[in-house]
């Protein structure tokens, strides 16, 4: 499984939620490979899930993909709980 975790311009705040979502992950005992990245680059990298803030996640949603929208990227709890359905 793949994860892409998407912000505007794929470095500071995408790559401190990949952590986070790492760190979700890792107590949901659950293993997947996850990588950020920029949102002109999304829109052509193939994905199960695409994460992000609302914002940004929301201009890759095309009806198919799983999108998990974000409001604090902080917060492992909030990261758990909207992965854990989708893993």
């Amino acid at each position: 499984m793949k994860i892409l975790v998407v912000c505007g311009n794929g470095l500071g705040s995408s790559f401190m939620m990949e952590l986070n979502v790492k760190k979700a992950l890792l107590e949901l005992g659950k293993e997947a490979e996850v990588t950020h990245t920029d949102l002109t680059s999304a829109t052509s990298e193939k994905a199960d899930i695409y994460i992000g803030a609302g914002d940004i996640i929301d201009q890759l949603d095309n009806g198919v993909r799983k999108i998990v929208r974000i409001v604090n990227m902080m917060s492992i709890p909030e990261i758990k709980g909207k992965l854990a359905p989708l893993l």
